[in-house]
């Protein structure tokens, strides 16, 4: 789960992490009290789950009261587009206002989960800023990168290593290696995935100051973080997704045309795959899981046929834990209540599988059975062509 920049800096103050002073505000007027309040300069900061914000004008540096209500319209309701929104872009409805602070120098700082070793990783580097990936592509021995081992935490030697790498002042690496455990203790307690502060700068005055913050929140520890899964932003999501959720389904929109339901994560993207390979583009992710009963396949169902621009679907299921017969209910119910007009191929099998095949064929449904995964791949090629 994604968090907005504002909420991650709540969470950074939690933690003893220097950020700016800064207000949310939903509306220009609110934007010109802020700039009011902290004098200016200030930046107006558009409030989305995307990076690359600074390039897509969703921020703004305003050096006057009037100036920092004028950033706050035009990013307001505005369609920002960045290299992580996609061309669609996200509707801006909020947008952060902080004070303005003098920068020394930028710097990058993010902990990642590393599924490699199953470690933490710090990462780090000299070149902060809004091109920290071309950094990453062009120049990668300027990135840091340091793993605590989980289990033992992070130690004096791991933040020596990263304060020698950044090349920092004495000063400023003891201000570094206090903001490094508390920013670990943060990503640990917190289930994160990733935490990110870009930039990192080393003010005027020689201090640190998180002046920009992203936090992934690992999904499965939800259960356990109350207080920021009340931070869910619902207006940042897909609707279908979050419908998905609801009926405990894992769905992803893509940009295809052919739609699929699968059970089990892996065959999702096989098939996917199989998709691809056909010479089509997939339309979604929809894992429906392996206890699937047969009101959720159609619901997954519902939500696959909500996508206007998908113009078939592919079913391929294998029965273990959701027998085949379910399956086959479960389509029959969708179809049969959404006047289903799109071709569906169907390839199952596994547990109940001749009596999943019976009930396709007895609801009178006009269904594209496929013996195995390449008739299935051929059939739709058949529909994409």
């Amino acid at each position: 789960m994604k968090i907005h920049e504002y909420q991650a800096k709540e969470l950074f103050r939690t933690y003893q992490i220097p950020v700016p002073d800064g207000t949310l505000c939903l509306t220009p007027d609110d934007a010109q009290k802020a700039a009011e309040q902290y004098g200016t300069p200030v930046a107006v900061k558009a409030q989305v789950h995307a990076g690359g914000r600074g390039k897509g004008g969703g921020v703004r540096v305003a050096t006057s009261v009037e100036e920092a209500r004028e950033a706050a319209e035009a990013i307001i309701g505005m369609s920002l587009v960045t290299e992580q929104t996609g061309a669609t872009g996200r509707t801006v409805h909020k947008v952060l206002v902080e004070q303005g602070v003098s920068i020394k120098k930028e710097l990058y700082l993010s902990l990642i989960v590393n599924r490699d070793d199953a470690s933490v990783t710090i990462m780090a580097s000299q070149e902060g800023g809004m091109d920290i990936e071309e950094v990453a592509a062009q120049s990668p021995e300027r990135i840091i990168k340091v793993n605590i081992n989980p289990l033992l935490g992070i130690q004096g030697y791991h933040v020596r290593q990263v304060c020698f790498g950044l090349e920092l002042e004495p000063a400023i690496a003891k201000q570094a290696g206090g903001l490094l455990r508390n920013l670990y203790q943060l990503f640990v307690s917190s289930d994160c995935s990733l935490l990110e502060i870009n930039p990192l700068i080393i003010t005027g005055d020689d201090t640190l100051l998180a002046l920009d913050a992203k936090i992934d929140i690992d999904s499965n520890g939800l259960y356990r973080q109350k207080v920021i899964a009340e931070m869910r932003d619902p207006l940042e999501e897909d609707p279908a997704e979050l419908e998905a959720a609801e009926y405990d389904l894992n769905y992803i929109k893509l940009d295809g045309t052919i739609g699929n339901m699968v059970n089990g994560a892996g065959l999702a993207m096989a098939t996917m795959d199989i998709i691809k390979q056909a010479g089509a583009e997939p339309a979604n992710f929809l894992d429906v899981g392996g206890g699937a009963s047969a009101e959720r396949v159609e619901k997954g169902f519902r939500i696959i046929l909500s996508d206007p621009n998908v113009k078939g679907i592919l079913i391929n299921i294998f029965g273990g834990i959701l027998r085949c017969d379910i399956l086959a209910q479960g389509v029959v119910q969708a179809a049969q209540a959404v006047d289903l007009k799109l071709p569906v191929v169907v390839r199952m099998e596994g547990t109940n599988v001749e009596e999943g095949r019976k009930i396709l064929k007895d609801s009178g449904l006009e269904l594209i059975n496929a013996i195995d995964l390449s008739d299935a791949a051929r059939k739709v090629a058949e529909i994409a062509g």
